[in-house]
């Protein structure tokens, strides 16, 4: 999924969330750091894994060995 796809998805969730008439104030400022919180790992996560494809394309079987990839 291309970032900005990524991005627009995230925004329509932040949205919705905070709309949801079931969720307290609480809940919704809760719900929306988590999201946050995920999208920098994620990019974490995608910025690890192309730094080490570029060390080496050696390291693509250990990652999916692993279950990372």
């Amino acid at each position: 999924m291309s970032s900005h796809k990524h991005h627009e998805h995230m925004q329509q969730i932040k949205e919705r969330v905070t709309v949801a008439p079931e969720l307290s104030e609480a809940e919704k400022s809760q719900t929306i750091k988590r999201l946050e919180e995920w999208v920098v790992e994620d990019k974490a996560e995608g910025i690890f894994y192309e730094e080490l494809l570029e060390i080496s394309q050696n390291i693509k079987p250990i990652l999916a060995e692993l279950g990372l990839i």
